[in-house]
């Protein structure tokens, strides 16, 4: 499969009194979370709530920040997230995307809402 890119909007969760940030992000399926880069969390005065450990693709384990709550848009949907914070691009893993019912379109290298609901975001609860 190709990359996927795609548009989003991040807010801070708890001062709606910053503006927004519109970003391009790569849309991972295989990875778990949101990462953003060190200048968004800090245009979005983002608070470190703590350490976590990442397990990157070669296999390398790091540290990096874990910053929050974090508003992020699709389309008409959102969420709250918390944040990885590293790498020079933002990316969009499997978590806020289920949390948003958004699916990849592999054939139209697109992130789209679940389609058979387009209108309230859905999910399980079993």
């Amino acid at each position: 499969m190709s990359l996927i890119d795609t548009n989003i909007r991040l807010s801070n969760a708890r001062d709606i009194s910053l503006k927004p940030i519109e970003s391009t992000c790569l849309v991972d399926t295989g990875a778990t979370y949101l990462c953003i880069t060190r200048e968004i969390a800090m245009q979005l005065k983002l608070e470190e709530l703590q350490k976590r450990d990442v397990k990157l693709a070669n296999g390398q384990i790091i540290e990096v920040p874990y910053v929050g709550p974090i508003k992020l848009e699709f389309e008409d949907r959102s969420c709250f997230v918390g944040a990885m914070v590293m790498g020079d691009t933002v990316l969009l893993g499997a978590i806020p995307m289920e949390d948003m019912d958004l699916v990849v379109h592999p054939k139209l290298l697109k992130l789209s809402v679940y389609p058979e609901r387009p209108n309230i975001a859905g999910g399980l609860a079993i």
